[in-house]
This record gives structure tokens, C-alpha cells and sequence, in this order.
């Protein structure tokens, strides 16, 4: 129940507009207009929220301020402060990351005869992919193809993704599908057993497949039981603070830091699979955001370091419809099926002002638009915000609906005394993806040999801008990737000595490029001393 009267006085012009507004189909924007929109309201667009890297193997190239402190930071540890003959494990495939890829990727490493084990900053699971709700895409209905999502995938992506690293994405993808489901994911069907499949914003078909609205969640649950089943060694609490190289400049372990004692661990592996997620608790640009309390960024930094190009790491996805409020959910992700299922974003005035499928990054610009320029936005204690037009989905589902396939959403917003059923709720756009990432060649690897990489740390595989669905996709495919590749290269890899010469070297980099820092990284934990607002209109 909204008690703000200017919110209220807005909520009643939507439900006066809503049985005009149910009929609408809003056209879809030209490219001519995408491309307009973004270069002037997107934040990947703003020039002054940038950096231009002075050192390292992406010298020359602007990334991210924040990201740019930390991948031009010093190590936290140096050489003298580890005994490399001495490691505390030892294993063939080294994870780092108890997500959705890394979990996938330590499954098949093991599956393969590897001797696996995970380390991971928080618990296992306390990851984006626990956090994703609307679905996982994948082209496994007669009217689909693998093409057909490749065509849709790449046009969203602004035609930039890798296209080895795509087509592997999408060729894959029903077999994920089939993977998951014989794991136990618990996949919404029809009483005759078929999945169901519903669209997404930018998708040409219906290939979204759902655990109701909390995907991420049952698919986690699934992984992580697999794991625990088959009695791999998981290290939780543990955080992979630096990489370590042999002297061949191959990747042959990690230095760990124990999160609640602060000691230092060393692991040796024969090969390492980086699968740290993203980097949203970095709050670009100040905005909120909805990924979970460990992002920030840590394997960009790791294989930097290291040597490793990053591939786009100028670009973000800000997912456009965030919960704006109540401040207890602030920043919240709601759910792209919401949209998918019949809500339509409407201003203060109650018009509805774009199409609700569009894609991700052109619905965020709308809205930044629409609260900004054109002054349409609803006065919120944070800022600004649009309402999405909840009870929509029932006008147009029937009744019902709601609780059946969006029940978490129904809940988070129950819990504030706010219906969705019959209320609209307020949206904002909330960072929610890193585009960009780690280059890798199609099976894993990154340009430090023996060093893989899967999940969101990963750059190329959707381009600049990623379709709904596709996240979960990749952790599965490119995760399973990882896992079987690393566990293979293990076989042949003879061990040479190790070291962790790149440090001095990397601050070698740093010096010679005039560049004067106290910052240390990774960051491991997000900074909270001071949010600035950016819901401004």
C-alpha cells in the first residue's frame, strides 16, 4: 500500500489508464533510434564515469573509474610472504568460484577422473546465479533453432559478441537444458510434460525456460547437491587473492586468504578455472544494484595481473527494472518475465512509453529518459522511478497467474504491504551484469596458458549488451566447457617450478607508467562508507 500522496495521486492515473494501456502493442523502436537513445542516456555512454588504462595488457583502452583503481592497484601480498615449495593443497583442477560455472565447471573436471577442488570467497552458492530469476533460453522447440538464437543473441549484443564463443553457446544449449534436467532442476511443464517456454526482451521466439521465478535458485540447489554428492572438497570462507604462475609463465595454483582468520594458503594445480562472477557490489557510476555480496570483480583483476586481456570491459548491463521501492529492496532485481508475462512500464502520467520487450539496455535508457529529460518519472525518497503495470499479467492471464509463475516477486513486495496483483510497483534500473570480462578461446582458456575461465568473469559471449536467459545459459555451457577442457589439459601438464615473479613485475608496469597508488587488490568485499543517490530526474 503506497501512503505517499504524490505516489498515490500517480498509482491512480495508471489504473484509470490500465484498461486502454492493456490493449497497446508499442512499437519497437528503429536501430536508428536504439543507437540515438543509448549514446545519450545509457551509462556506458557517459565519457566522465571512465578511464583510460595506463598499464597492463589493456593499455590504452577505457574502462570503468572504479575498475580502473583496482586493475592498476598493487597485490596484497608479495613474494617473500609465501613458501611456494609448501603448498596446503594440491589438487589437478583448481576452481575458484562456488557459483553456477564454477560448480558446473568442477562437476565435469571430476567427472572426467580430475582431482578437483573448490575455493570459494563466501559459501558455495552465495552467487549471482543463486540471485537470477526469470529463466535459462535455449532453442529446443520445433518452431526454434540454435541459428535462430544466435541471430537474436548477436543483433542484442550489438553485433560484437565473439562469434565462436556465441555459436558454442547456443549449439549447446539444449543439451544444457537436458543436463539440468536430469540433475533434478525442477523446470516448469505442462501436464503433459513439456517445458514450458515463454519470450524474452529481444527474443524471436518462446525458448525461456523457468523454475517458476527463481531459476537461479533451483539450479543452484541442483549444482550444488551434485557437488556435495560427489565429494569434492569445497573451501568456503576462502578468497584466491593472487594467481600463481610456474616459470614457464603457465597457471599452476592461487594464493588463498582465509576470510575470517587472515591467513594465507597456498594451492598448486596442474590447471585453474577462474569462475569469480561479476563485479555489481563495485557500484559503477553509484547505482545500486542486484548481484549478491561478493561481486566485485575479483578474477578481472586476478588474470590482469596475470597477463590476460580483458575483452569489452567498458561495458555493464544495467538491468532496467530494479525495485526502486521500498528502500528495504532497493536496487532489487525484478524479474524480466514480469514484463514477459504482460506488465508494461508506464510513467508518472500513466502512459505507457515503450514497448516492454525491448532489450535490456534500451529499456534502461527509456527509462533513464523518462525520468530525466522528458520529467515523467515518480518522486520516490531515492529519486526518481516508472511504475511497471503488475496487474497486467492477470487482465491478460487470468487469475492466478502471478502466484503461479512470478511467486517470489508476489512475495518480496507482499512483505511492504504491496499487492502486485492489484498494485504497480516502482522501478529504477540497477546494475546487474558485466558485460565484459576475461578473453577466452572456445575451449576456456585465457591467454595465461592453463588458466580457463567461465561464468559472468568472461568477456565476448554476448557482445555489449546480453539477452534474458543467456547468463544462466552460460555458466551451464561454458562452465561444463571449462570443466572438461581443464581436467583434459591436466593430463599433459608436467610441473615446473612456480613463482610469483608477475607481482614485481606487474608494479614494474605501474612505476614505469607514472602511476602512484596505495590501492591494493582485489577488493574481496564491498566498500558501503558512502552511497551517492543516482535516481535523479
Amino acid at each position: 500500500m503506497y501512503q505517499d500522496p504524490i505516489m498515490c495521486q500517480s498509482a491512480e492515473k495508471v489504473a484509470a489508464a490500465r484498461a486502454e494501456n492493456v490493449k497497446l502493442d508499442p512499437r519497437r523502436m528503429t536501430a536508428e533510434e536504439k543507437d540515438q537513445l543509448l549514446k545519450t542516456y545509457h551509462p556506458d555512454y557517459r565519457e566522465e564515469k571512465f578511464e583510460v588504462l595506463k598499464a597492463g595488457p589493456n593499455r590504452g583502452e577505457k574502462v570503468p573509474t572504479e575498475l580502473a583503481r583496482l586493475l592498476q592497484a598493487h597485490s596484497r601480498i608479495t613474494a617473500d610472504q609465501i613458501d611456494l615449495t609448501k603448498p596446503d593443497y594440491t589438487c589437478d583442477v583448481l576452481v575458484i568460484g562456488g557459483g553456477g560455472a564454477g560448480t558446473s565447471a568442477a562437476i565435469e573436471a571430476h567427472a572426467a577422473g580430475a582431482k578437483v577442488m573448490v575455493v570459494t570467497k563466501l559459501r558455495m552458492g552465495d552467487a549471482n546465479t543463486m540471485m537470477a530469476e526469470g529463466g535459462i533460453q535455449a532453442a529446443d522447440k520445433p518452431n526454434d533453432s540454435p541459428a535462430q538464437h544466435f541471430l537474436d543473441a548477436y543483433g542484442g549484443g550489438h553485433f560484437a559478441a565473439q562469434k565462436d564463443l556465441l555459436c558454442k553457446l547456443v549449439s549447446d544449449a539444449p543439451e544444457a537444458i537436458r543436463w539440468l534436467s536430469d540433475l533434478g532442476v525442477e523446470f516448469d511443464k505442462a501436464p503433459d510434460g513439456t517445458m514450458i517456454t515463454t519470450h524474452g526482451g529481444g527474443t524471436s521466439r518462446k525458448r525461456m525456460h523457468a523454475a517458476k521465478d527463481y531459476s537461479g535458485a533451483e539450479i543452484m540447489r541442483t549444482l550444488r547437491d551434485e557437488v556435495l554428492n560427489r565429494q569434492i572438497p569445497v573451501v568456503d570462507f576462502t578468497a584466491a587473492i593472487e594467481l600463481v604462475l610456474d616459470e614457464n609463465g603457465r597457471c599452476c595454483g592461487a594464493v588463498l586468504l582465509n576470510m575470517e582468520t587472515k591467513e594465507l594458503k597456498l594451492a598448486l594445480a596442474k590447471t585453474v578455472i577462474l569462475a569469480t562472477g561479476g563485479a555489481g557490489r563495485l557500484h559503477y557510476q553509484g547505482f545500486p544494484t542486484s548481484n549478491h555480496y561478493g561481486a566485485t570483480a575479483d578474477g578481472l583483476v586476478l588474470a590482469y595481473r596475470a597477463g590476460a586481456k580483458l575483452l569489452y570491459p567498458d561495458t555493464l548491463q544495467y538491468h532496467p527494472t530494479g525495485a526502486a521501492f521500498p528502500a528495504q529492496i532497493f536496487g532489487a532485481l525484478v524479474t524480466e518475465k514480469v514484463r514477459s508475462l504482460g506488465a508494461m512500464l508506464i510513467n508518472a502520467k500513466g502512459e505507457a512509453f515503450m514497448n516492454p520487450l525491448e532489450t535490456r539496455d534500451v529499456s534502461a535508457a527509456s527509462i533513464i529518459r523518462e525520468c530525466s529529460d522528458r520529467g515523467n518519472g515518480v518522486k520516490t525518497p531515492a529519486g526518481y522511478a516508472v511504475w511497471l503495470d503488475t496487474p497486467m499479467i492477470e487482465i491478460k492471464n487470468g487469475e492466478g497467474t502471478i502466484a503461479k509463475r512470478i511467486p517470489a516477486m508476489l512475495r518480496m513486495f507482499g512483505k511492504y504491504g504491496i499487492d502486485i496483483r492489484k498494485e504497480p510497483i516502482l522501478v529504477y534500473p540497477t546494475l546487474h551484469y558485466q558485460n565484459g570480462g576475461i578473453k577466452i578461446t572456445v575451449d576456456g582458456q585465457s591467454q595465461v596458458e592453463n588458466l580457463f575461465v567461465a561464468g559472468e568473469a568472461v568477456g565476448g559471449i554476448h557482445g555489449r549488451n546480453r539477452l534474458m536467459g543467456n547468463s544462466l545459459l552460460d555458466i551451464i555451457v561454458f562452465g561444463r566447457n571449462a570443466g572438461r577442457n581443464a581436467a583434459a589439459k591436466s593430463r599433459s601438464v608436467t610441473p615446473a617450478a612456480p613463482t610469483l615473479a608477475h607481482i614485481a613485475a606487474f608494479d614494474k608496469s605501474l612505476a614505469d607508467a607514472g602511476i602512484e597508488t596505495d590501492a591494493v587488490s582485489p577488493q574481496l568485499l564491498p566498500d558501503y562508507a558512502r552511497r551517492e543517490n543516482v535516481l535523479k530526474g
